[in-house]
Formats: C-alpha cells, sequence, structure tokens
C-alpha cells in the first residue's frame, strides 16, 4: 500500500484526495517505536533545533513515503519549510507537497473540553487530522488547563487532572481552524494554566507571554520531560489545587 507522510495539518482536500485514493496515512510529527531519532540527525541537522521537526525529519528519511504532505505555515510552521526543500532532495523518489492551510472557521471542539484524561485527549485530536474519532463526549468544568502544541513527549499530560481543557494552538488543531489567532489565545481565566511550547519554537515567545497574563506557569521541554520540569508542573497544579 502506498503511504502518505503528514506534517502539521494540511489542507483537508489533500488528505481526503489521498483517503479516497486508498493510501495508507503515517503522522509524521510523531515518533514511532523502532526508529533511533537524534543518533540518525546528528550529522545533517543542528543539534540545538526543534525536537519535533527533527521528529518528522527522521520519520520521513526511514520511512521514505510515497507522498509527504507538509503545512509549512499556519497548519505547523515556517521551520517545517525549510525540512521541505532538504527532503526533496534527500528523497527524490517521494512527492513532496507543501501547503498553507489558512483555514480561520472553527469547526468545535468538543475534545478539547471533554473529561477524558488529558492523554487520551491530545492522542484523539492528533489522531483527528486524519481519521474519524469519537467525540460524542461528556464536557467538564476546567480545573486545570494545558495550552500549547501536542507535546513530542506526551509523559507531562499525565500530570493534569481529568478535568484539563485544552488551549492553544492544539484546540486550533481540533477545530481544523490552525489560522485562528482568536482560539490559540483564548484561555479560561481563574483556573492554573500550564502554558507550553517545544524548546526552541516561535511559540515560546507567545506562551510566556500568556503565562504571564494570566498568571499560569512558563514551561519549554526539549525531546523528553526531564524530572526538573515534571516537578516544576506538579508542585504548580498541588499549589493551585488542581492536583492533591
Amino acid at each position: 500500500m502506498k503511504k502518505v507522510g503528514i506534517a502539521g495539518v494540511p489542507n483537508q482536500e489533500f488528505i481526503d484526495h489521498y483517503k479516497n485514493a486508498g493510501y495508507e496515512f503515517i503522522d509524521l510529527d510523531m515518533p514511532i517505536t523502532g526508529i533511533d531519532y537524534f543518533d540518525v540527525i546528528e550529522k545533517i541537522a543542528p543539534k540545538i533545533y526543534c525536537a519535533t521537526l527533527k521528529t518528522v525529519f527522521v520519520n520521513a528519511l526511514i520511512i521514505k513515503p510515497d507522498i509527504i504532505l507538509a503545512d509549512v505555515g499556519e497548519g505547523k510552521c515556517d521551520g517545517m519549510r525549510f525540512i521541505a526543500e532538504a527532503l526533496r532532495e534527500l528523497l527524490p523518489n517521494s512527492k513532496i507537497i507543501t501547503t498553507r492551510n489558512m483555514n480561520s472557521k472553527p469547526q468545535g471542539n468538543p475534545i478539547s473540553v471533554s473529561d477524558l484524561p488529558l492523554r487520551e485527549k491530545m492522542n484523539r485530536i492528533v489522531n483527528s487530522v486524519i481519521m474519524e474519532v469519537d467525540k460524542n463526549l461528556k464536557p467538564c468544568k476546567p480545573t486545570a488547563g494545558f495550552w500549547g502544541v501536542p507535546p513530542r513527549d506526551f509523559a507531562i499530560l499525565d500530570i493534569f487532572p481529568n478535568t484539563t481543557h485544552v488551549y492553544g494552538w492544539a484546540r486550533c488543531m481540533e477545530n481544523k481552524a490552525p489560522d485562528n489567532m482568536e482560539i490559540e489565545m483564548f484561555v479560561d481565566e481563574g483556573i492554573p494554566i500550564v502554558f507550553f511550547a517545544q524548546s526552541f519554537c516561535q511559540k515560546t515567545m507567545l506562551a510566556k507571554y500568556l503565562a504571564n497574563k494570566y498568571n499560569g506557569l512558563f514551561v519549554d521541554v526539549d525531546a523528553q520531560l526531564d524530572d526538573s520540569t515534571k516537578a516544576k508542573v506538579i508542585a504548580f497544579l498541588t499549589l493551585r489545587g488542581a492536583i492533591k
């Protein structure tokens, strides 16, 4: 079966086209068991660089999809534009299609406000880009918040209570509206919110700004969650009464 690798949130018409043609979809943003990321890429990418973009790069080089759908704008980031150009040379047998998903019309975010465990919320949001997921969920009143992008290491999500709402670009992702800054900037005030960004990502500036504005906690994580950051998040949520 031919494979399509997805980076970010490409335009829906591209996804529908290849889905109807029977292609297998692979999310290049997410770690895949058995692939050694940072040893493979050491000679062709800087050490200090976004771990998620490194993950995309290595997944593409190892899997070699027939098609790579790479959003290079609002549905991912401009950093993906440079990755795509390198892949054009490194993978001559793969067709690289770059898109700019500028959709800003909200399509709803029942997952983000549900009472599912936060890791399950994020899994469904990520999976919803390329497949239908169950969105018939029970909403909950938020007692905590996670703002930001889907992290490379989902371990940070296990710290939060089930009554955590998802904000930021991850909520834009569920809405299939990556170009909606109103959604990305929105949070429910008065609850403890962790403002997360991947280390070396441009969104660290916005995360830090919003954390100061809403008395939240700013954290940035590189490849994997370390003990220091984990302890910081636990202390913040405990002191604010979100977990015991």
